[in-house]
Order: C-alpha cells, then sequence, then structure tokens
C-alpha cells in the first residue's frame, strides 16, 4: 500500500485551478478579481454546437458508444484535418477522448518506465512532467529560451537525445509562452528524427487554429516519415470554447491504436454521446465563431503585450499563438510565486507563475488575455499600482 502511495506522491498538480478556486473564494468575499489566470476562452460555444448537443439530449441515444468513439465523429476529425493541413488520416487512427490530458496520459504510460527518458518542453504544460515521473521514466526538460522568442530549437533536441529516449513531447502554439514553432526547426527536427527511429513523438497541437499574423503552424502529421511513431493531440476545448464540455482526440500510429483503444476500455470506457454529437457540429459547421474569436483575441494581444511593457520591472514578448502572454518580471525584485500571490492577494489580479510550468519559468508570469479589454486594462492599472508601490 505504501508503494502506492508513494506512486501517486510524484504526480504533480495544475497550479491554475488552485488560482482559480482561490480566486473564487476572494469573489465570494466581495473582492472584485480580474482573473487573467485560467486558460480558457471566455466566449461561448456557437450556438449550432449548443442546438446539436439539446437534440442529442431529447433523442438520443444514450447508451455506451465505442471506447475510440463512434464513426461519424471520427470521420469529421479526419475531414477536419484534411481542410486544415492537408493531410488525409483514417478515421480508425483516430481516438475520441474526454479531454486532452488523456492522449497524454496514454502516450505517457506507453513509453514512461524506468530507465526511459522523455524530453518535455520547459516551461511548459505542468502535466508533462507531472506524468513523466509518475511512469517512473526520467523528466528530461527542453528549455524554452526568451531569446529564441520561446520557440522549439531542433538542435537542442538533438543534444539532449540518448540511447535511452523513448518519447518527446513537442507543444506549438505553446502553452504558456504563446510561442510558435517555425516551419524550417520543423524539418530540423524531422529530418534529425530519421536517424532515431527508437523516439516517439507526442505533438500537442491543441492550440492549432490559434495563431496570429501571418504565422503558420504546421502540424507533425504532415511529415510522413515521423507518422508510424507520432501522436498527435487535438480537441475542441480551445478552439470552439468548450473547455468544460471535456472533448478531445488523439491521431495515433497503426501500432499503436489498439493499446490506446485498451487503455480507454480500462479507465472511462467511452466518451458521451451528446458531447461527440456537439463535436461533429462544431467540424462540420459554421466556422464564423472561430475566426471571430480568433480576431478578438489578436486585438487583445496587440493591446496587452505593450500595456505590459510600460510596467516597472517587467519586459514582454509578443506571443504568436494561443492567448498567453509571458512576460519576464524578475526585474520586479520578486519571486514569480511570490508576484503571483501578491498580485492576487493585494492587487485583486490573478495570474500563474512561471514556475508552475516548469524550473525555466522562474522569473515569469503566465497572463492569459481570455478576458475583455476593459477587464484586461483594470488589471493592468490594478499591476501598475501594485509595483509602483513596491520598495524599490
Amino acid at each position: 500500500m505504501l508503494n502506492h502511495v508513494a506512486a501517486i506522491s510524484r504526480l504533480g498538480t495544475e497550479d491554475a485551478f488552485a488560482v482559480l478556486s482561490r480566486a473564487d473564494e476572494l469573489t465570494k468575499q466581495g473582492k472584485k478579481i480580474v482573473n487573467l489566470g485560467i486558460g480558457q476562452p471566455d466566449f461561448s460555444p456557437a450556438p449550432h454546437i449548443i442546438e446539436a448537443t439539446l437534440k442529442a439530449l431529447r433523442d438520443g441515444p444514450h447508451g455506451y458508444s465505442p471506447p475510440n468513439g463512434i464513426p461519424e465523429i471520427r470521420e469529421a476529425v479526419s475531414n477536419d484535418i484534411q481542410i486544415n493541413h492537408q493531410v488525409e488520416v483514417n478515421p480508425e487512427n483516430i481516438m475520441i477522448v474526454p479531454g486532452g490530458k488523456v492522449t497524454i496520459f496514454f502516450a505517457v504510460v506507453m513509453f514512461g518506465e524506468p530507465g526511459a527518458e522523455i524530453i518535455f518542453p520547459d516551461p511548459g504544460f505542468p502535466i508533462y512532467r507531472s506524468l513523466i515521473e509518475y511512469s517512473g521514466a526520467k523528466p528530461v526538460p527542453l528549455k524554452a529560451r526568451e531569446g529564441n522568442e520561446f520557440s522549439l530549437c531542433a538542435e537542442e533536441i538533438e543534444r539532449l537525445l540518448s540511447p535511452s529516449t523513448r518519447l518527446i513531447i513537442i507543444n506549438s502554439p505553446s502553452n504558456p509562452t504563446g510561442a510558435v514553432t517555425s516551419i524550417e526547426e520543423m524539418e530540423k527536427l524531422a529530418s534529425i528524427l530519421d536517424n532515431h527511429p527508437q523516439v516517439a513523438i507526442l505533438s500537442d497541437e491543441i492550440y492549432d487554429r490559434i495563431i496570429f499574423g501571418d504565422k503558420y503552424n504546421r502540424s507533425f502529421l504532415t511529415f510522413e516519415n515521423l507518422r508510424d511513431r507520432l501522436i498527435v493531440l487535438n480537441g475542441w476545448s480551445k478552439t470552439f470554447a468548450m473547455t468544460g464540455w471535456r472533448l478531445g482526440y488523439g491521431v495515433w500510429p497503426s501500432s499503436l491504436i489498439e493499446h490506446a483503444t485498451r487503455l480507454a476500455i480500462n479507465s472511462y470506457s467511452c466518451v458521451n454521446l451528446a458531447a461527440q454529437k456537439a463535436g461533429i457540429a462544431a467540424l462540420s459547421g459554421p466556422q464564423d465563431n472561430v475566426e471571430k474569436m480568433r480576431k478578438i483575441l489578436d486585438a487583445r494581444r496587440q493591446m496587452i503585450v505593450p500595456a505590459l511593457n510600460n510596467l516597472p520591472g517587467i519586459t514582454c514578448q509578443k506571443p504568436l499563438g494561443a492567448f498567453y502572454a509571458f512576460p519576464n518580471v524578475s526585474d520586479t525584485g520578486l519571486s514569480s510565486s511570490s508576484l503571483q500571490e501578491k498580485l492576487l492577494e493585494d492587487a485583486g489580479v490573478a495570474t500563474i507563475s512561471g514556475s508552475s510550468f516548469g524550473f525555466h519559468g522562474e522569473g515569469y508570469l503566465r497572463i492569459s488575455y481570455a478576458n475583455s479589454i476593459e477587464n484586461i486594462e483594470t488589471a493592468i492599472s490594478r499591476i501598475h499600482k501594485f509595483l509602483n508601490q513596491q520598495p524599490s
């Protein structure tokens, strides 16, 4: 029993939920909190998505569905990938899952074990390291450097590769930095991995439709030389503002899809049918809301980055994707976690410490601009007032 407790104790957590909980407590106490912490769009799903869900709830069926998802939703995902990335994916290689984390969990469980090494971005989504450590594998952080716009560097990955490397986790656009990996770096990495056929890749592409300017995010699915060991994570949470619906998907190579299906059967059985019907409507219906949300997020991005750069002790690069700014706060004289706590408790602004995303996140904050411009302006004003009150 104690061994099992020890294994569970290796699991980390996601501080964004702790900050959200504390922000809710302060709100109940009558304090006005501006939440720039939680990573979810402040939009509602499009009306046709909600209508499809209501119809599914009224009309049924209401029973179990296949563990990999009903054929219609897997076909819709396949069509969507074809439209957005010009890649053909067999629906039989698609696994519908209750949220993006499930694909991370399945991939790490398959490849992580004592003696194995898994490379992951740092700063990066905290669940990567958490699950790697739980599996018993050695976490090998790939430092995302501000001087490189926090983007993936293929040569650094090559230096980290060893005979024990089993899996590389990649995330573009990135949480928490908003970085988008260049096509050139992706091509370099694909070429490097030709010489390491034992290494699998998990590409987290959950923010792939939220990209700004003339930046283009190439899916790793476009690299034919990697398809036999590539797992791609995506879903509905960010693109369609459906975070609470818990609906995601993984694209798996033929050699692994049966293992993923078995893990599904042993854990959650299947994804609820109403959510799957909603997912079909989201992919197959009008895409106006997706583009509308992207444009609104872009306007907020254009506003928040200069505002952050005008704050004392703070500098911020312009993110190219997702809906996060990742300002450098090291010149404020406070650690990331201290600044996060003081901004919430004293200034009424919820942010997430960069150290919550890895050792290399120290000295930064993650700020979500998935909030109204009015609220962002209020938050910036409060942060400015707080920083000006700090002893020099």
